[in-house]
């Protein structure tokens, strides 16, 4: 059984790769490539890996279990510690994450969140010109504060490590461009584009995920990452300091006085870094969305386990199961700019009873058509995040991964439900498959909808009903909800008898999204994404005219824009420059990339307007346009 490598500040990991030649560079990718199955953990904790017979690497984890130092990594060879043994070995190991939630927040009192906008050390407010990479010819840049020398700079130079990983795509994406990606990424964080760092991270564990082919790794997740960090780096780059580009680096507690919630759902967090913990959703009596999150490394054991911890607020007495049935009544609270509350010394807690979702002020939630709660949603897609809704459906049955329904009002579309999380520890999958037995069952759902799919909702709790009678029969602690996540569905909670028979439609009907001929696009941002821009240029290569039957289905759907900007970026991808010796020359990656962010901006705007329409109407009253 192989040992599990600690996890590498990528800051750390960046350096070595700096250090090494580049003829040393050239050997990384294989050098990395299954150095980790011969890894031993050490009676004193350290990780050890064996490079031939001179050559041991030791990895010396701190307290935190992290390797954020470069003398935490030390080889046994001449030539360390600039080595391709180091390298390679902090190359295999995982990328460390910082922790979800602040150690400490202020103490209630006046207080502003930090300015994303980090000093510069020369205290230059110059802008750098050098920085700012050529945008599209007639762009123009909204007039907005200033940032400062030093963000310009690491925002230029993460814009041009993006584009030249772009370029290269995931088979030339290798440790050395990983590398160059992180460095520029730590460059970015210390220059307070906090952001843009997360942005780059994700990218690269995105590059390795495909890389090694991990199982449920996703090419189109890579796509928006891609999307994501070019969007981010070019706007700071050209000098736009909007705080939503920029970021903090933790959240920012301010005083929040004196505040009544009541507890709605918890729901299971597990992140791919090895977090675990629950957070448990709240409504204060204004409609206004709180949460109170324990979250910390220990993956799935603590997933499992925070849903009945107790609660570390205000000296409060009760745990997650009890908070998301009752409620709180708290003085001198603290909030997230989130809507995170927080746990300093002078937060006071005292438990409420709770109240049903019948009553105010969860009622709110089911009043209004999931169509519109959506369309809220999607001119705000960073809150969509963490914003829950709720709607009464009626159970259609299962159709493939999906468990249809459809919403309890006239003309209503059906919908898709999807686990909030798909890990089979998790109740979520067994309760959803348990309810898909039962057609004609009457819910009420409140859940996350998927803004990526088409009427798609992630739900994280349910309930009966009000006046129904092929309903859910809960226990009555249960207080009228069920937590998908913790609770697990038994045939006693369910109606006896058959209800009215729904007819199972023999599919899942039309989908606008993956009936568009919009495909074709997101088919060449991909192909961009894997195969670098080389592929791009190649599938150019293979059409009958750029401009002609490749994209004619866009045209005749009339997505003009869409064909034009595809037509844009395989020109872009193919054009070869010469020198003035008639020479090939490597073009510049900025023309590239600004083509290839342009098609993948439009296409991102267009899906969406497809996914808000399928929430909207039926499926027959969708327009769907021909492939």
């Amino acid at each position: 059984m192989s040992t599990e490598l600690p996890p590498v500040a990528p800051e750390v990991l960046a350096e070595a790769v700096e250090n090494l030649t580049a003829r040393l560079r050239k050997k990384l990718d294989a050098a990395t490539e299954g150095c980790a199955a011969g890894a031993v953990l050490e009676a004193d904790g350290t990780v050890t890996l064996r490079f031939g017979e001179d050559a041991l690497v030791t990895l010396r984890p701190g307290p935190a279990g992290t390797i954020t130092t470069a003398d935490q990594a030390t080889c046994g060879c001449l030539l360390a510690p600039r080595c391709l043994h180091r390298a390679a070995a902090l190359g295999a190991a995982p990328l460390a994450d910082t922790p979800p939630e602040p150690a400490a927040e202020p103490e209630p009192g006046p207080a502003a969140a930090p300015t994303a906008a980090a000093a510069d050390p020369t205290g230059s407010t110059e802008p750098a010109a050098s920085a700012v990479p050529a945008g599209p010819v007639g762009a123009t840049v909204p007039a907005t504060p200033a940032l400062t020398a030093a963000q310009l700079r690491a925002a230029g130079a993460l814009w041009h490590v993006a584009a030249e990983a772009l370029a290269a795509g995931v088979t030339a994406g290798g440790a050395v461009v990983q590398a160059e990606l992180l460095r520029a990424a730590h460059t970015a964080r210390l220059a307070g584009l906090i952001r843009a760092e997360a942005a780059a991270l994700r990218v690269v564990r995105g590059l390795r995920a495909a890389r090694e082919h991990r199982a449920g790794q996703r090419l189109g997740d890579l796509t928006d990452a891609f999307r994501e960090l070019l969007h981010t780096a070019g706007l700071l780059a050209a000098g736009s300091a909007d705080p939503a580009l920029t970021g903090t680096a933790r959240r920012a507690y301010a005083p929040g006085g004196s505040l009544q919630v009541h507890g709605l759902c918890r729901e299971p967090v597990l992140s791919a870094t090895g977090y675990g913990g629950v957070v448990t959703h709240l409504l204060a009596a204004d409609g206004t969305p709180y949460s109170v999150s324990d979250v910390r490394p220990g993956g799935l054991a603590r997933a499992r386990g925070a849903g009945s911890a107790s609660v570390t607020l205000g000296g409060a007495t009760l745990d997650h199961a009890g908070l998301a049935r009752g409620g709180l009544r708290i003085v001198g609270a603290t909030v997230s700019a989130e809507g995170r509350l927080g746990a300093g010394r002078g937060v006071r807690a005292t438990p409420l009873p709770g109240s049903a979702w019948t009553e105010q002020p969860a009622a709110r939630l089911f009043a209004r058509p999931a169509a519109e709660a959506v369309a809220a949603l999607l001119a705000d897609p960073d809150a969509a995040e963490s914003t829950l809704l709720g709607c009464d459906v009626t159970v259609v049955g299962a159709v493939g991964e999906h468990l249809l329904v459809r919403e309890t009002r006239p003309d209503a579309p059906l919908l898709r439900l999807l686990p909030a999380h798909p890990h089979p520890e998790l109740a979520h999958t067994e309760n959803l498959r348990r309810i898909a037995s039962y057609p004609g069952l009457q819910l009420r759902v409140l859940g996350r909808p998927d803004l990526d799919r088409t009427a798609t909702l992630r739900p994280v709790a349910v309930g009966p009903v009000p006046g129904a009678e092929h309903t859910l029969r809960l226990p009555e602690e249960w207080l009228g909800r069920a937590d998908l996540g913790y609770d697990r569905l038994q045939g006693a909670h369910f109606p006896q008898g058959a209800a009215a028979p729904v007819p199972l439609p023999a599919a899942e009907g039309p989908d606008p999204l993956a009936d568009s001929p919009l495909w074709r696009v997101r088919r060449l941002l991909e192909t961009g994404v894997a195969g670098g821009r080389r592929a791009v240029a190649e599938a150019a290569r293979g059409t009958e005219s750029l401009a002609g039957a490749s994209y004619a289905p866009l045209r005749r759907a009339g997505l003009t824009a869409a064909a034009e900007l595809a037509a844009a970026l395989a020109a872009e991808a193919d054009r070869r420059p010469r020198d003035v010796f008639g020479r090939l020359a490597d073009p510049s990656p900025d023309g590239y990339a600004w083509a290839w962010l342009a098609a993948a901006t439009h296409l991102a705007a267009a899906e969406r307007c497809l996914i808000a329409a399928s929430w909207a109407a039926s499926p027959s009253a969708v327009p769907v346009s021909g492939r």
